[in-house]
């Protein structure tokens, strides 16, 4: 049997307070404090949105032209521009599955969990196939505390698109909270083998090898994690963290002051640098 089924039945045991503090999902290939890509800049940019409006405008009675439009809208945080869209896209076609799923995030992404729910199973049950809409509900299951459940749904993502980072990433975060942190490990590695220009990955796995006491390897991921996006402030907090237990303060001070320049209220990052005998105004070497 798979080993990572075979965990499908752990009970949920408490969060490791500081790896899922760090830790956002990815949602459409992004997380929340990756670089904006020149894809996704143009994705959003007004030029773009002002082509989509044009094709719906000369497609009033094409769902796709609805659904394209709203998935943008949703990426440029115009969530009721994107609601709007999906839900036209909805009573054109009410079978459309990509777009209940599509209006799910949303919902996810504004704390509506059971509305999400609701539009993710009615996507499933369109489209029992769809990796997608697994990955998504499975997504509501995490936020809502439901682990087993999500487990199943990541599972069930992975089975049916075994190149999805994100599901991979996800199931990781479960095994994390869960302290099964070899497995999580696994999970990790895999998602950076299929999407590495992902800071998410390298923190969430920096941090399961800190747990481990592996803080020479957390202290390699973080390195990538900072390089990959360096306003990431957690990215920063947690390499000050991994380079505090390898001994070397001086890293561990730049790491917690970067963090704290970026945002200047991060207590974790404030704490780590007293800690560590940092010194406001003094530089310090950071690689």
């Amino acid at each position: 049997m798979n080993r990572h089924l075979r965990h499908s039945c752990l009970a949920l045991v408490p969060f490791l307070a500081l790896a899922l503090a760090a830790c956002s999902s990815l949602t459409n290939n992004l997380g929340a404090n990756a670089p904006e890509s020149e894809d996704a800049v143009f994705a959003t940019s007004p030029a773009n949105i002002a082509s989509l409006t044009d094709v719906v405008q000369h497609s009033p009675r094409d769902p796709q032209a609805y659904n394209m439009r709203g998935s943008v809208f949703g990426q440029a945080g115009r969530h009721q521009e994107a609601l709007a869209d999906f839900n036209q896209a909805i009573a054109i076609d009410p079978n459309y599955a990509q777009a209940y799923a599509n209006r799910g995030l949303v919902y996810r992404q504004t704390g509506k969990l059971d509305v999400a729910l609701a539009d993710y199973n009615k996507a499933l049950s369109i489209d029992a196939n769809y990796s997608t809409g697994y990955l998504g509900r499975g997504m509501v299951y995490r936020a809502q505390g439901n682990a087993l459940a999500a487990l199943k749904d990541f599972n069930k993502a992975i089975a049916i698109r075994p190149d999805n980072a994100q599901a991979y990433y996800n199931r990781g975060l479960l095994y994390q909270a869960q302290h099964q942190h070899g497995f999580a490990i696994d999970d990790f590695s895999t998602a950076i083998g299929l999407s590495n220009q992902q800071a998410e990955p390298y923190v969430a796995r920096g941090l399961s090898y800190i747990a481990v006491n592996n803080f020479k390897n957390a202290a390699s991921d973080l390195d990538d994690a900072v390089t990959i996006a360096p306003q990431n402030v957690q990215a920063w907090v947690s390499r000050g963290l991994a380079y505090e237990r390898l001994g070397d303060k001086e890293k561990a001070a730049g790491s917690y002051a970067r963090a704290m320049n970026i945002d200047q209220t991060s207590q974790t990052a404030r704490d780590g640098f007293e800690r560590v005998g940092g010194k406001v105004g003094q530089a310090y070497q950071t690689f």
